[in-house]
């Protein structure tokens, strides 16, 4: 009787899973295994909402697991450890696992290798679970590198290159009675959650995605800016967590074409795109990408304003409005991203680091590969090809939420206001702009385009 241990990271899911297709297809049974793992409890998931939404997921993968004749065994630990016991406990002598591409992601991969060579097992690492293509799979031959830079080039070559097959939920699967599990986390004992959060696991994942998949997809191409219209896919934390899995997604929305469906595709290769920089550049999550010798401001020396902007009170309605619905929902659209990154590390000129560390503290997406390179991006050290662009707030807020629908359903102060008027609260006089009870700006958008400059040219 031959055991496989198949340790779940960021795919916890049943269908298009690689490692667990591998160890049902390699041994009689198989032991599913989630550690909490003591190094990201206590760096990433001490965040509420993705120990919540976490909770939800290994729920739904046990409950999935047990409609087919198994379970999920957690253990808490270091995952070498941790998974060496449990082989010892199972007899096994194979370890499946999905290929990470954070710097701790490599480290672990290393310590499992290293650990279960010393008590003679073996460890598959398997590419292509987390991303739709794996990072490193596509370079730039003819230069040298090893990752692109650029997002234009790479969506070229990532496009042209075929996806591996899809592999079915499994029907059963036999797991061996003796080795012990602590019990399956629950949302209800995570204090902090916001508000809004929505449900996690895999189960959720596959409703969430029929239910926007016709009509959303077919209009994502013209609406996935829509502030108001929220016409976006939300399937984002069930990315990050792996209960949906992009080659499928990407498989899916190949087969149905259209602009809409290649619109959402190349947002699938945006994720891709910054994964396989960070696999290449792990330290890119806390340093410049490229080093441009920026004078940030720093929490010191923006206190207010950084507070100010956290809580949404900046005095640009579109900016609150996008900060106040990540408070909520621990989740913002992704324009309100753009814009609220553009507004601190620019406008305001202060260190993209706090404002990455705060999305961190609340999405209950907070990937180190997309938070981190997207607020690079806009912040003017990552790969964007044109790194001193400065989002206006008041016209972006025009432009994507025209009727100001958007920001009177999260600045109720300003609920009163008709129209795109809400854009700019300060131009109203007398007692309508009394009622509104709406801080003003916090700086000029000349005086903070031209601060921004200044410091630019000093750079």
């Amino acid at each position: 009787m031959t055991v496989a241990v198949v340790l779940f990271t960021s795919n916890l899911r049943l269908h298009d899973n690689p490692p667990l297709h591998a160890a049902l297809a390699a041994a009689d049974e198989v032991l599913p295994l989630f550690v909490l793992d003591e190094h990201i409890t206590d760096a990433g998931f001490r965040v509420p909402n993705r120990r919540a939404f976490l909770a939800d997921c290994l729920a739904g993968l046990d409950a999935g697991l047990r409609d087919r004749g198994g379970r999920l065994v957690i253990r808490s630990g270091r995952p070498a450890e941790e998974v060496c016991r449990l082989a010892t406990e199972a007899g096994a002598r194979d370890v499946y696992v999905a290929a990470g591409v954070t710097a701790y992601a490599h480290r672990r991969e290393e310590a499992l290798r290293t650990a279960l060579e010393a008590q003679g097992c073996r460890l598959h690492v398997h590419d292509a679970v987390i991303t739709a293509v794996a990072p490193g799979s596509v370079t730039p031959g003819s230069s040298g590198s090893d990752h692109f830079a650029v997002f234009t080039p790479y969506f070229r070559r990532w496009s042209e290159q075929p996806l591996r097959e899809l592999f079915a939920a499994p029907r059963a699967l036999r797991v061996p009675e003796g080795p012990g599990s602590e019990p399956v986390p629950s949302r209800m004992a995570v204090a902090g959650v916001s508000e809004g959060l929505a449900r996690g696991g895999e189960s959720a994942a596959r409703e969430r995605f029929a239910a926007w998949y016709g009509d959303g997809i077919a209009g994502y191409g013209d609406r996935h800016d829509d502030l108001a219209g929220d016409a976006t896919s939300r399937l984002s934390p069930d990315l990050h967590f792996g209960t949906l899995s992009p080659v499928e997604l990407v498989h899916r929305a190949r087969a149905t074409g259209g602009p809409g469906a290649d619109a959402f595709v190349r947002q699938l290769c945006w994720r891709d795109f910054h994964h396989q920089v960070l696999a290449a550049r792990p330290a890119a999550a806390h340093t410049d990408y490229r080093s441009r010798h920026d004078r940030w401001r720093t929490e010191r020396s923006a206190a207010d304003d950084i507070a100010a902007w956290q809580e949404g009170r900046t005095g640009y309605p579109v900016v609150d409005a996008a900060m106040r619905q990540l408070r909520h929902e621990g989740w913002m659209h992704n324009r309100g991203r753009l814009l609220t990154a553009s507004f601190l590390a620019k406008t305001l000129y202060v260190d993209w680091r706090i404002g990455a560390r705060h999305f961190l503290g609340l999405l209950v997406d907070g990937d180190i590969a997309n938070n981190q390179l997207n607020w690079q991006w806009v912040a003017g050290t990552g790969t964007d090809s044109r790194p001193n662009r400065v989002l206006n707030p008041v016209l972006q807020g025009r432009r994507y939420d025209p009727e100001g629908t958007y920001v009177r359903r999260w600045v109720p102060e300003l609920s009163g206001i008709e129209g795109g008027a809400v854009h700019e609260p300060w131009k109203l006089s007398g007692p309508a702009r009394d009622r509104c009870a709406y801080p003003e700006p916090v700086v000029g958008l000349a005086e903070g385009l031209a601060r921004f400059k200044e410091a630019r040219d000093l750079a």
